[in-house]
C-alpha cells in the first residue's frame, strides 16, 4: 500500500495559529492504552483534569469538558443560557466573532452586531466604552447577553475583558458576559472569576497544545442559574447532567479518553512552570516576531499595540500582492505552514502563530521561511526580519522552556 509522505526530510514548521505543534510529552500521553470510562482509574483522571482546568481558567466554578471543537463550546454556551428570540449583543472584532454571530442566528437568537465601522473593526480589540453606551441605552434590559472574543485568531487582537466587565457593571445592566477565549486559553492571561465572566469558552488545539477535539465552558453561578430557565432545547450540550456526574469524575456520555490523557499532561506542563511564566513566554515570542515584521517594513494587521496578541501576528501585504500566493511559495519551497487571511481580509494578509511546542529557534526558522518566500514573491523588504528577531531574542532573556523538571 502506497503511503503519502508530505514532509520527506526534516521537520515541518507548523506556524499557523492553531492547531498548534503538540509537544512530545503530550503525544506520548495520548498514546497510552484506552481505559474503561466507567472504571475507577478513569474517575481519578476525570477529577484531575477538571481540577486542572479550573486552575487554567483561574476559577473556582465548574468547568465543562466536551469532546468537541471550539464551535461546540460556542453552541453550548448559548443554548444553556438563552431562549429563542432572546436579544444578544455581539461585538465584531474579526472572522471568528462573525462566525459566532452566524451560529447564534441559526439557533433562533436575535443578534445585534456592533463594533468599529468598516475595515477598522478587524484591526482593533473590543471598545468597552461602546458596549457601556449601548447597555445604558437599553433601559428595558432587552439584551440578555454580551458576546465578545478574547483573542481574535483572524486578526491578532486580544481584547480587554476586565474592561468589558466594568462597562456592563457601570451600565447597571444584568446581561450575561460570554467570552470566547478559544485561542487565548493557556497562552494569554485569562481570569474567569476575577474578570466576572459568566461563560468562558476554550479549545484544546491552540494554547493548550493539544490536537483538536476538546472544548470547554467555564461557568459562573449566574450562568448556572440562567441555564435552569433557558428555553433552547439541548441534550448533549446540557450542563446539568454533566455537572452532576463530574462530581465523581465521570461524564453522562462517552468522553474522549485519550485526549483527556493528553489534557492532563498539557496541564502538568503549564502548571509546573506557572501560568504567569507561560504568559510571559508567549509575550516575548510575539514581540520577537513583531520585531521581524517591522524590520521588513510591513504592517501588522492589529493596529493597536496595546492589544497585540501573544498568540499570533497578522502580516499585511503591500497593495497588489496576493498573500495566499506568498503562503503557497513558503509552504512548497520551505515546508512551513502559515495561517491564511480569513473573511474580508482573505488574500490580504497571512498569520504567523507563536504558540504550542515552539521556541526561539522555531520562530527564527519560520521567519527565515517567510523572508525567503516574500523575496521570491517579489515583495520589497526594508530590511531583514530574521536579524531583527535574532537581535530581540538574544538581547531579552528567555523564559523557562516547557520541559519537565529534572
Amino acid at each position: 500500500m502506497q503511503t503519502l509522505d508530505f514532509h520527506p526530510t526534516g521537520r515541518h514548521f507548523l506556524q499557523i495559529p492553531g492547531p498548534s505543534p503538540v509537544p512530545e510529552r503530550v503525544l506520548k500521553a495520548m498514546s497510552s492504552p484506552t481505559i474503561d470510562h466507567r472504571g475507577p482509574e478513569f474517575g481519578a483522571l476525570g477529577l484531575k483534569v477538571l481540577a486542572d482546568m479550573q486552575k487554567v481558567f483561574q476559577t473556582r466554578q465548574p468547568v465543562i469538558i466536551y469532546p468537541a471543537s471550539g464551535t461546540g463550546a460556542w453552541e453550548a454556551a448559548l443554548v444553556n443560557t438563552l431562549s429563542a428570540g432572546d436579544h444578544v449583543l455581539m461585538y465584531e472584532t474579526g472572522h471568528f466573532a462573525a462566525l459566532w454571530n452566524k451560529l447564534a442566528l441559526r439557533l433562533g437568537l436575535k443578534t445585534e452586531v456592533m463594533g468599529l465601522p468598516g475595515p477598522e473593526a478587524w484591526r482593533h480589540g473590543v471598545r468597552a466604552d461602546l458596549i457601556e453606551q449601548r447597555l445604558k441605552a437599553d433601559a428595558q434590559h432587552s439584551i440578555k447577553a454580551v458576546c465578545v472574543v478574547h483573542n481574535e485568531t483572524s486578526t491578532g487582537a486580544t481584547s480587554n475583558i476586565a474592561a468589558v466587565r466594568r462597562a456592563i457593571d457601570a451600565a447597571g445592566h444584568p446581561a450575561l458576559l460570554l467570552v470566547d477565549t478559544i485561542s487565548g486559553l493557556g497562552a494569554a492571561d485569562y481570569r474567569h472569576d476575577e474578570w466576572g465572566v459568566d461563560v468562558s469558552m476554550g479549545g484544546s488545539q491552540k494554547g493548550m497544545m493539544l490536537p483538536p477535539g476538546i472544548s470547554f465552558n467555564a461557568l459562573s453561578a449566574k450562568a448556572i442559574a440562567a441555564s435552569k430557565k433557558a428555553g433552547i432545547a439541548r441534550s448533549f450540550w446540557a450542563w446539568d447532567e454533566i455537572i452532576e456526574m463530574n462530581k465523581t469524575g465521570y461524564w453522562p456520555t462517552t468522553p474522549n479518553t485519550n485526549l483527556l490523557y493528553a489534557l492532563s499532561e498539557a496541564c502538568d506542563m503549564l502548571l509546573e512552570h506557572g501560568l504567569e511564566t507561560v504568559f510571559a513566554r508567549h509575550q516575548r515570542w510575539a514581540e520577537g516576531v513583531r520585531a521581524g515584521v517591522r524590520a521588513w517594513g510591513l504592517q501588522i494587521q492589529c493596529a493597536d499595540p496595546a492589544v497585540y496578541s501573544p498568540i499570533l501576528t497578522g502580516v499585511m501585504m503591500p497593495e497588489g500582492v496576493d498573500a495566499d500566493a506568498v503562503r503557497r511559495i513558503i509552504h512548497e519551497r520551505f515546508d512551513c505552514s502559515l495561517g491564511t487571511g480569513l473573511g474580508q481580509i482573505k488574500g490580504r494578509m497571512f498569520r504567523i502563530g507563536h504558540l504550542g511546542d515552539t521556541n526561539d529557534l522555531t520562530l527564527v526558522a519560520a521567519l527565515s521561511a517567510c523572508e525567503m518566500g516574500l523575496k521570491l514573491a517579489g515583495v520589497k523588504l526594508a530590511g531583514s526580519g530574521v536579524l531583527a528577531a535574532m537581535d530581540y531574542f538574544s538581547s531579552h532573556a528567555a523564559v523557562v522552556p516547557l520541559r519537565r523538571a529534572a
